[in-house]
């Protein structure tokens, strides 16, 4: 039976699959609004790979560090990409949105295995 905790978990993991599917989805069809050449742009892609950093820095219990290793190489490519994307040319720019939306989906898909892998 799965716990109240681990549905949450699991819930939370099939989010970053739709989220995932979303943005590879934007990306291969060129419907991006955003401008990765602000500064804030920067700001985000940096705090997510310092965010990722940090999940590793954390301790957890034995069961979840699968997951927390997870968490944190998803935020760090998911950070690099991010600027790569700042300096990318501009037919680039839709490949690399959906190479993040990528890593966002892989990222539910092996979490969602980890919270429901039996103990």
């Amino acid at each position: 039976m799965v716990r109240p905790e681990q549905l949450i978990r699991a819930v939370i993991e099939l989010i970053f699959m739709l989220l995932g599917g979303l943005v590879v989805w934007l990306g291969l069809t060129n419907q991006i609004l955003a401008d990765p050449r602000k500064p804030a742009w920067i700001i985000l892609a940096v705090a997510l790979i310092v965010w990722g950093a940090y999940a590793f820095a954390r301790p957890a219990q034995a069961w979840l560090r699968g997951e927390r290793w997870t968490r944190g190489v998803s935020l760090v490519l998911l950070g690099i990409v991010m600027l790569a994307i700042t300096r990318a040319p501009f037919v680039m720019i839709g490949k690399l949105f959906a190479v993040a939306g990528v890593i966002l989906a892989l990222r539910g898909v092996v979490g969602l295995a980890l919270i429901l892998r039996p103990r």
